[in-house]
């Protein structure tokens, strides 16, 4: 009963801030229903969608933006105890450990929400992921390894590292490979966040070239 009540509050809370569907015009695709009661959805991307009839679960969108799910600006920079605070919300709501007595797809949903969840939480905590994700939302594909016009300089500092950390334990050695790693860390922030401004300037240039 308590989590039947849980669900229905959730459902209740998304509800309200998603934004009302749009009436469809000729030609448009229908709206959503409810996978259990054909009741129709609110047409919002985001945070997991109950059925506001039924309360079932819904299925997760097929490419969620995980900035959006997790309620985090599109930024290199975000606030990490926000993004905890979301990530437990979220789980508590969607945990499989509450839908054991739903029907099978409803648990399965729960457990599809549950790992996209946590891969939103990992993806958007690490600052590796989260700048190689930015960039793939903005169409720009990071070069590989095996890439000719990958620089060879830095393949060669990577090659060093990895060499040193083969070799028995050394504490200087360490502190020395720690201190690098930092810059190059430091240097690819700045990266990033130019990558930011350049991306603002290319969906500028696109609006420009569109003909009114």
């Amino acid at each position: 009963m308590q989590a039947a009540l849980g669900r229905a509050r959730w459902a209740l809370r998304v509800c309200r801030a998603a934004p009302r569907p749009r009436r469809l015009g000729p030609g448009s695709p229908p709206a959503p229903r409810c996978w259990s009661c054909g009741s129709p959805l609110p047409g919002a991307e985001g945070p997991p969608r109950f059925c506001p009839g039924c309360q079932a679960l819904q299925p997760p969108a097929p490419r969620p933006d995980l900035f959006r799910l997790m309620d985090c600006d599109r930024s290199f920079r975000i606030d990490a105890q926000r993004l905890q605070r979301r990530f437990r919300s979220l789980q508590r709501a969607v945990h499989p450990d509450r839908f054991g007595q739903r029907p099978l797809k409803e648990q399965y949903y729960s457990e599809q929400h549950s790992s996209l969840i946590n891969k939103a939480y990992q993806t958007l905590l690490n600052p590796l992921s989260r700048g190689l994700y930015l960039l793939e939302l903005n169409g720009v594909e990071p070069a590989q390894e095996t890439d000719s016009d990958a620089d060879s300089a830095f393949l060669m500092e990577i090659m060093e590292i990895n060499e040193k950390l083969a070799e028995p334990k050394n504490e200087d050695s360490l502190e020395e490979i720690e201190t690098l790693i930092k810059d190059d860390l430091q240097e690819a922030k700045k990266l990033l966040a130019k990558m930011k401004y350049f991306a603002n300037l290319e969906d500028k240039l696109k609006k420009k070239k569109i003909p009114s």
